[in-house]
């Protein structure tokens, strides 16, 4: 695992020190309010912290894509009431993020105090990562903690150049999510296997190819899975399916077996000839059953079961992606069972499971099983990104 700093590393004592804490407040909004605080609860317990050690604490954070223009309706203002409502304290707004405007703010403040910057991309240097902006929000700071990993894969000014010119912090919740994606993939307990699912191959090449040399087993779910059953000559029938993928699928398929990676694909599934919730044409079948008119919707049970045995077998698990169209019942109910079984085997201790990306979140919730897996990322692009492997920008400058 790379080194990095958190705010174990700082003094007990922060008085007399201006805290710049990079965080995730794009939240979303519904006449003026936000409709999920879940990003704030994130940053919660950092924000806190800091404060209660007597630092000054300014928040930087992004709001929309406002394209370096300001905009009264994406200014971080927006979200002040929130974010004293989580804190439970005072929170000033500040409609700058350097100069004058926030130096004379800060002498207002008392330790312990929290001031929230305006929206860092009413700047153009904030997404060109300007390192005379960087420079400029860095002046107002002795430190700077980034708590946002949901951003780290951007090199912004606000999440890649502060760290190159004030010490770097990993906040709590970053801290968390790297070392829960360590153990994940970075330096997991073997066996590991990952659960890849989603409507489309293409969109996750990089994480299949990725994922081959680093898991035990891979197992594909949702409208990936009918992309490999028909690249090995099964019908799908008028199931989403990317028939051009065929020679990539071979080769994924090819790389897999040489690195000693099982592929497991489902063997019964569920079909009908409308998506449409509980249609009359629902049915179970093999995967050779499927008709020309019939559309596989879901995983079936006896594979489920197949995948929950496998899962009894690994210690590591990494989950990206519904195994069927779970918004639209009864095609939740493979997503829901291995999700469900996955919750178990982790509160028995015998597997460490993370999961991450938005519909992965909702499936799981769906499932009532979040809070039973040992880590669930809220982060979308970044999440994504670490399991294709890429560097973090956002994380690597914060690598002592």
């Amino acid at each position: 695992m790379s080194s990095f700093k958190t705010l174990d590393d700082l003094p007990a004592d922060l008085t007399g020190e201006v805290a710049l804490v990079r965080v995730d407040l794009n939240l979303p909004m519904k006449d003026g309010s936000a409709t999920d605080l879940t990003r704030v609860e994130a940053v919660k317990p950092t924000i806190l912290e800091l404060a209660e050690r007597g630092a000054k604490v300014l928040l930087l954070a992004h709001f929309g894509r406002p394209g370096g223009q300001r905009s009264s309706v994406l200014s971080t203002s927006m979200v002040v009431g929130d974010v004293e409502k989580v804190l439970g304290k005072e929170v000033m707004f500040i409609p700058e993020i350097t100069g004058p405007v926030v130096a004379q703010s800060i002498g207002i403040l008392r330790g312990g105090d929290i001031g929230l910057l305006d929206n860092t991309r009413f700047w153009p240097g904030e997404e060109a990562n300007d390192p005379n902006l960087a420079q400029a929000i860095a002046a107002n700071g002795t430190l700077y903690v980034n708590d946002a990993f949901s951003a780290v894969h951007r090199a912004h000014a606000t999440t890649e150049g502060l760290a190159h010119f004030l010490p770097a912090y990993a906040g709590r919740s970053m801290e968390a999510e790297l070392k829960a994606l360590d153990a994940a993939l970075g330096n997991p307990e073997t066996p590991v296997a990952a659960v890849v699912g989603g409507a489309k191959v293409s969109t996750k090449l990089a994480v299949l190819e990725h994922l081959v040399g680093k898991v035990q087993h891979l197992i594909i779910g949702g409208g990936m899975a009918n992309t490999f059953l028909a690249a090995r000559g099964v019908n799908v029938g008028k199931s989403l399916c990317e028939h051009d993928l065929a020679d990539t699928v071979a080769k994924i398929m090819d790389e897999a077996d040489h690195a000693g990676c099982t592929v497991h694909l489902p063997y019964d599934v569920v079909v009908a000839k409308e998506f449409a919730a509980n249609p009359a044409s629902l049915r179970t079948c093999n995967v050779h059953e499927v008709e020309a008119d019939e559309m596989i919707l879901d995983l079936g049970p006896q594979a489920v079961e197949a995948l929950g045995d496998v899962l009894k077998t690994c210690r590591t698990l990494v989950w990206n992606g519904p195994l069927g169209a779970f918004e639209t019942p009864p095609f939740d109910a493979a997503t829901v069972a291995l999700a469900r079984t996955t919750a178990a085997l982790t509160l028995e201790g015998s597997l460490i499971s993370v999961a991450g990306g938005g519909d992965t979140v909702a499936a799981l919730a769906q499932a009532g099983a979040s809070n039973d897996f040992s880590y669930v990322s809220t982060a979308g692009g970044a999440f994504l990104e670490w399991m294709e492997g890429r560097v973090l920008p956002g994380v690597a400058a914060l690598e002592a």
